[in-house]
């Protein structure tokens, strides 16, 4: 596995990897912001199982954060994130600088102007800016044949999906089931963050939303469980929740989840 601190060095190697001995092989790519778990190896298992050459980005974007919280306590575990990818049969691992990622200072991004003002986008204004922003860059930057997201983030997930139709870019971007823990809490970097209580409670947002309540119903029971419910929603066919526990150190975690209805879960 080639850990790659420049990004003149991948340019140089991208262009190489379609000539010469190596051909037309395919690329995969799973961008990150790291502190991985097992729903980020399984899009790492997919896209090594699916092309010939697997790439990762680790970067913690900051134009995504609208609360500074929430970026100073981001999990930072580098170490072993990347004993993982070597692990798991990753080729390269991008680690880029905000310096180049950002040569213009954040002048241009990225935006949409509907489906990104809902849902998570109401409550963290500029979000979607931030993460449309720096997909499009990573995707130029790699040029991957495939990309991989997880559903757990599904708005995001369709944001991409669209954004890479609209701008006619060669890359099949490509959805992966949410995994969840034993109790049904969807794995999380933000998960790391909560404490032994909260932590206890944290399942009951996939346990609900999973449920025949309506989302009223949802909302009221996890308002008397503690949670600071930011929205509970359902669109086609689609549940979709976020919700933020209070901890002893990190303040508040916020959590989002989604499921797909079915006539037993109500609609």
């Amino acid at each position: 596995m080639k850990v790659i601190h420049q990004l003149d060095e991948w340019l140089a190697l991208r262009t190489q990897l379609g000539q010469g001995s190596l051909g037309r092989a395919s690329l995969g790519f799973v961008p990150t912001m790291g502190a991985l778990h097992e729903g980020h190896f399984a899009l790492l298992r997919r896209s090594v199982a699916e092309n010939d050459l697997t790439a990762l980005s680790i970067y913690v974007n900051p134009t995504q954060f609208n609360n500074p919280n929430d970026l100073d306590n981001y999990p930072d575990t580098l170490d072993s994130d990347l004993a993982a990818a070597e692990a798991l049969g990753v080729d390269y691992v991008l680690l880029p600088k905000y310096e180049e990622i950002y040569s213009d200072d954040f002048r241009y991004e990225v935006k949409e102007k509907s489906f990104s003002t809902s849902l998570c986008g109401e409550h963290r204004p500029g979000h979607f800016d931030g993460v449309l922003t720096v997909v499009m860059k990573l995707l130029n930057i790699v040029r991957p044949d495939r990309a991989y997201f997880g559903e757990k983030d599904y708005q995001q997930y369709l944001l991409i999906r669209d954004m890479v139709a609209a701008f006619f870019m060669p890359v099949t971007i490509v959805g992966c089931p949410t995994v969840r823990e034993s109790d049904g809490l969807a794995l999380s970097s933000r998960n790391l963050n909560l404490d032994v209580c909260s932590r206890s409670k944290a399942p009951l947002i996939h346990e609900l939303i999973s449920s025949d309540r309506s989302d009223e119903e949802v909302i009221t029971a996890l308002t008397a469980a503690g949670f600071e419910v930011d929205y509970i929603s359902t669109i086609e066919g689609r549940r979709f929740a976020a919700a933020s526990l209070q901890t002893t150190e990190k303040g508040k975690v916020r959590l989002i989840d989604n499921v797909p209805l079915t006539k037993e879960t109500g609609t």
